[in-house]
C-alpha cells in the first residue's frame, strides 16, 4: 500500500485489523528508511560511532513551495490537502526517526502555513522525545531550499549529536563524522547509487520485502508497525492545535 495510508488513523486501524483477520501481509511503502544514507547512519549508530546519542535534527528544505504555482507542475494535489507538511512529507521522517531511535514517548508541535495559495501547513517544527533520552527535532519549511544540486535527493540535512561526536548528512548525501574536540569532520565512505528517487530506495524497499517473503521472515514495514507513525502524526496535529505536549503512551 502506498502512503498516505488510508484517510484517517481510524480507517488505517480498521484496514490493518481486516488484513490480519484474513491472514494477509499488509505493508506500507514508506521508503525513506531504505535510503542508503539512513541505512548507513543506522549502522554507524549501532556501532556507537558518536557514543551515547543526545539529539538529532532534520531540516527539511526542498524549496518547492513558493508562489501561486507551487507544486502544480509535479504534484498539484498538494495545494488542496488540508493536512500537508506532516501528513504528506514529515511522515517519512517520523518513520525514519523510529527506525533510528526506537519509539518516542511524547511530542510537541508548532505548525503554520506560509504560502496562502495552499490549504494546509507548509512549515513547522515538532520535537519527539524517546525513552532512551534522545530528542529528535524536525524543522520543515517547503519554501526554503538547502545547498544541493538535487533538492529531492535527501530533501534536507540531518545532524546526530552524541557524547563522542557528531554525525552529519548533507544535501548531496555526503556523510561525515566529527569527533568530540576535532575541528574537521571525516568523510564516511559508503556505497549508494544515484539512481531513480532517493538513492534507489524504492527498489531497496521492494527488494527487502521480497527477500523477507521468500525467507518467511517478518518485514519491518508492516501496516501494524506503521500504525505507530500515524498515531504520532495524529498527535502532532493535536499538539499544534491545542498548544501542548502530547503523551504518546
Amino acid at each position: 500500500c502506498q502512503k498516505p495510508f488510508c484517510n484517517s488513523l481510524a480507517e488505517a486501524e480498521a484496514m490493518t485489523a481486516l488484513a490480519a483477520d484474513a491472514g494477509i501481509t499488509l505493508t506500507v511503502h514508506d521508503n525513506f528508511r531504505f535510503q542508503p544514507w539512513y541505512r548507513e547512519v543506522k549502522r554507524q549508530l549501532d556501532q556507537a560511532a558518536v557514543g551515547d546519542i543526545f539529539s538529532a535534527m532534520f531540516d527539511l528544505r526542498p524549496g518547492d513551495g513558493q508562489g501561486p504555482n507551487a507544486y502544480l507542475e509535479r504534484q498539484p494535489y498538494f495545494q488542496k490537502m488540508p493536512r500537508f507538511l506532516v501528513r504528506e512529507t514529515a511522515i517519512h521522517l517520523i518513520d525514519t526517526f523510529r527506525y533510528l531511535f526506537g519509539e518516542p514517548t511524547d511530542v510537541y508541535a508548532d505548525l503554520r502555513r506560509l504560502n496562502p495559495a495552499i490549504a494546509g501547513e507548509d512549515a513547522g517544527t515538532f520535537i519527539l522525545n524517546f525513552a532512551s533520552g534522545v530528542q529528535a527535532v524536525f524543522d520543515g519549511n517547503r519554501l526554503v531550499d538547502h545547498a544541493a544540486q538535487n533538492h529531492r535527493l535527501t530533501m534536507g540535512e540531518l545532524r546526530v549529536e552524541g557524547s563522542k561526536g557528531v554525525l552529519s548528512l548533507s544535501g548531496d548525501a555526503r556523510l561525515t563524522r566529527r569527533k568530540l574536540g576535532d575541528t574537521v569532520a571525516t568523510p564516511i565512505n559508503y556505497v549508494w547509487r544515484d539512481t531513480a528517487f532517493g538513492g534507489d530506495c524504492v527498489y531497496a524497499l521492494q527488494n527487502a520485502f521480497t527477500e523477507a517473503r521468500l525467507a518467511g521472515a517478518r518485514f519491518e514495514n508492516t501496516a501494524e508497525d506503521y500504525l505507530a507513525n500515524l498515531r504520532i502524526e495524529d498527535a502532532i496535529y493535536r499538539s499544534a492545535s491545542e498548544g501542548r505536549r502530547i503523551d504518546l503512551a
